[in-house]
């Protein structure tokens, strides 16, 4: 609805995202569908393009880019995420879906009034009836487990009973919900009434160049959200099984094709339903495929059954969904790591949570890159005063440019008891060159002061620098 595309079409995309890509990825939890993170862009393209029939072919070829950039490994790219900024992300999903839970969770279905205090249009509009099922469904989630004959039910099946029961029984009371308050998906009675809901793609614009635009904009957004979905899902996986990301962005591929060929939305990994499932207990990728049979199933079966369920109780799911995944002792355990890691952590929640996801990892993932490269300028060597008047700099493996301004300051502000300076690059396996131009300046100017230098095998792959004890800076090319 949000995305402005039919509303058969989220249904088909959850139902192609179980049975084809749940089938051809290498993920044994990840959990694929339409992702929220792509309802701007999707309900922009629809208008831009001006047709439906024309944004499926965008999908089609958004899957077609996506199923080549796999081919060519590019998902290798997933490997260098930080895992403050993958964290930071998973927390911020869960506030959000915590945010965009509250009004359903009181039963608020409308705009609050401009006129009107926040909280007081707020408390105007709880639903009591709704508050009621959304409590005693949380209750349900977080007691139930604990029951030891209870828990071979499944807690949020147990919660969705507990919410029809109870909508049924407030019927005939105050409390009675209103139908905005249920779940509303189409109604089928046979295939044929489902093969009619379908749309296909337009073709005769494929050399139009905005459907070009839209396809790569949809293929690389969708195959970021992937990868760092893949990512989360792994840290979240009982096993820490490691998914292969180019095998996952060919099937997100196929995926793609097929939902744009039938009428679907784009697709990706999505992290609730994937963290759902490994709450669930989900150990192979045979549950997301069976979340596709199940979802295609119940469309035809029991859509009557599924239009009872009260969106007050899913509410209370997607809550505990939320909070386990930014629960406070998160929070804790990356403060406790330091602040190289809390910071990004911290700026990754805020920004996702502000913005979006894809601008907030973005901007998670500067900050980390912040801590990244100051960790790098500070390890570039060890220094240490040996009997008051010698001072010795020892090397790291790698020197680059980014060392150059530390060692150059360090070099630059020796205490002045010290008059001989040992600079030991024996453990260094590659120097950058402006490095060895710090040292040659600091050579000559060290000199000139009457110091007494010596410097121990200094290397890089561009060139070999060797000093012996007459003072003297020779280069070996």
């Amino acid at each position: 609805m949000a995305s402005g595309a039919p509303l058969f079409a989220g249904v088909l995309t959850g139902v192609i995202g179980g049975l084809v890509v749940g089938a051809i990825s290498g993920s044994p939890l990840s959990v694929s569908g339409p992702a929220a993170g792509l309802t701007v862009i999707v309900f922009g393209a629809i208008e831009k393009l001006g047709s439906y029939e024309i944004f499926l072919l965008a999908v089609v070829l958004a899957g077609l880019i996506q199923f080549l950039l796999g081919l060519v490994k590019a998902g290798m790219i997933g490997n260098y995420f930080p895992s403050s900024v993958i964290l930071g992300m998973l927390a911020a999903i869960g506030i959000t879906i915590i945010l965009k839970q509250l009004p359903l969770a009181f039963g608020n279905t409308g705009e609050t009034e401009a006129t009107q205090p926040f909280l007081t249009a707020f408390l105007a509009q709880i639903h009591w009836g709704a508050t009621i099922i959304c409590l005693l469904s949380l209750l349900t989630l977080i007691f139930w487990p604990r029951f030891r004959y209870l828990n071979k039910v499944p807690a949020p099946l147990a919660a969705v009973l507990l919410g029809v029961g109870l909508a049924l029984l407030f019927q005939y009371t105050s409390l009675a919900l209103m139908p905005a308050h249920y779940v509303s998906i189409p109604t089928l009675s046979s295939l044929t009434e489902l093969t009619s809901l379908l749309i296909f793609p337009d073709f005769t614009y494929i050399l139009e160049k905005e459907v070009w635009v839209i396809a790569f904009t949809l293929a690389i957004i969708a195959s970021l959200e992937t990868l760092l979905s893949l990512e989360a899902v792994d840290k979240l996986d009982p096993f820490k099984r490691n998914s292969p990301t180019n095998r996952e962005l060919i099937a997100q591929g196929i995926g793609n094709m097929t939902s744009g060929f039938l009428g679907g939305l784009p697709m990706t990994s999505v992290i609730v339903r994937s963290s759902a499932n490994v709450n669930a207990g989900g150990r192979t990728r045979q549950s997301a495929m069976l979340h596709g049979v199940w979802l295609l199933v119940a469309l035809l079966a029991i859509p009557q059954l599924i239009n009872m369920i009260p969106l007050a109780c899913l509410a209370a799911i997607l809550l505990h969904t939320g909070y386990k995944l930014a629960k406070p002792a998160l929070f804790r355990q990356m403060f406790r790591r330091g602040l190289d890691q809390f910071i990004p952590f911290a700026a990754t929640i805020l920004a996702i949570v502000m913005t979006d996801l894809l601008m907030g990892v973005g901007i998670g993932l500067l900050v980390a890159t912040f801590y990244i490269l100051k960790a790098n300028m500070q390890n570039a060597y060890n220094f240490e005063i040996k009997d008051e008047n010698t001072a010795v700099l020892t090397l790291a493996e790698e020197v680059s440019f980014l060392n150059k301004v530390p060692i150059k300051k360090r070099l630059y502000n020796l205490p002045k008891t010290v008059n001989r300076v040992v600079i030991n690059g024996e453990k260094s396996k590659f120097i950058d060159k402006d490095v060895i131009e710090v040292l040659k300046d600091f050579e000559q100017n060290a000199l000139s002061k009457g110091l007494n230098i010596q410097l121990q095998e200094v290397t890089s792959k561009r060139k070999v620098v060797r000093t012996s004890r007459n003072r003297r800076l020779q280069k070996v090319i």
